[in-house]
Parts: structure tokens; sequence; C-alpha cells
């Protein structure tokens, strides 16, 4: 069964979209528009704005994010176990640094970032709206994989966690499902799911 992993705050030990936000463009706006995410903003929209304001050159961006972005313990022997899908609400240019960082190379489905000095715009990979949640989501990534094992932490994980046969979730993702009732696993790191898919397999 495939492994499909959330990044940011899942595979990442901190949100590191979050971070390179807050250190390069404008924390009260992203606060501001994270406030209004599922309300008056889509999800696909809150990013838009708060990658807009970023204005440094995506070199120092990635620099900084190869230097600071750190892995949560047991993914790099899990991912080459494994071979995970990355799905994420991101950047490839954010994410791929990392993963060559810590020499691995894994399928990822994430968007693009257009960087400019006077504000990134973002790429979408996508924007046909989910027939089940009514906004582009990650269901629209794991079309075609059959049953599937999920590992995700935020709300962009809700939609697609409900699709796959097996859920490891923490923080908000989990406190989601715990009220929708919806079964899950709760995880700290990657020894935890590594313990629990072996557990499963005897």
């Amino acid at each position: 069964m495939r492994i499909v992993v959330d990044w940011d705050g899942t595979v990442t030990e901190v949100d590191g979209l979050y971070e390179a936000i807050c250190t390069f463009g404008d924390a009260g706006i992203y606060e501001e528009t994270e406030s209004k995410l599922g309300r008056e903003l889509t999800l696909d929209e809150v990013i838009a704005v708060e990658v807009g304001t970023i204005a440094a050159p995506l070199s120092e961006v990635v620099a900084w994010t190869r230097e600071n972005v750190r892995i949560r313990a047991g993914f790099a022997d899990f991912a080459r176990r494994h071979r995970p899908l990355v799905v994420s609400s991101g950047f490839h240019e954010l994410i791929e640094p990392v993963l060559e960082r810590e020499g691995l190379e894994l399928e990822v489905r994430a968007n693009r970032l257009d960087p400019h000095p006077s504000g990134w715009t973002a790429r979408f990979r996508g924007d046909d709206s989910c027939p089940v949640c009514g906004e582009p989501c990650k269901r629209a990534d794991v079309v075609g994989l059959g049953a599937f094992v999920f590992v995700g932490d935020g709300v962009s994980d809700r939609c697609v966690s409900l699709a796959s046969a097996r859920v490891f979730a923490r923080d908000g993702l989990a406190t989601y499902l715990a009220a929708e009732g919806v079964p899950f696993e709760r995880f700290e790191d990657f020894y935890d799911v590594e313990r629990s898919l072996r557990q499963a397999a005897t």
C-alpha cells in the first residue's frame, strides 16, 4: 500500500513555509489571512497572499531553508524504506533543497513559485474544485493510487485524509479527525509510524 505524506509540519519539525514567511515576508499579514481561512478565503488564496509578502531572492530563502528547516526524527530511514509520495500545499522550490540535503530522492507533488522582487507569486498545480470539499485539494494528487496510508498534520490534509485507508495524524489534523469521529493513529515522529506499520504487518 502506498504511503502519502504531507510536508510542512509533518515531515518537517515545524512549518517551514510559515517560518520562511515570518522571516522574509510579513508575519502580520500571515496572522490576518490565517484568521480568515475557511470563512473569507480558501487555502490557496491564503497561501497566495502570504507568499506574496516575500520579496527576497529565491536563492537567499533556499539557503536559509537548507540551513534551518529540520526533518522529523526517523523520516530519512522511513523514506528510504518506503519511498513515500510527498503531497504538499507548499512549494517544490522549498521542499526539494531539504530532500537534497538529506540525500533523499522522492516524488513530490506541490506548487511552484514565481519569485519577483515585488513579491512572490504562487503557481498552484491545479484549480479544479474537489467534489467533496469544494476547493482544489490534495485528493487530486492521490487519484489512481488505490488504497493508501496518509500521514499529516494540518488543514490542507483534512480532505485527503478522509480518502485514505489508514491515517496517522498530529496537531490540527488530529483535532479535526477526533471531532469528526474519524479513526486515526497519533504520531510524534516517523519511528512511531514505522512501528505501527510493522505491528500491522505481523
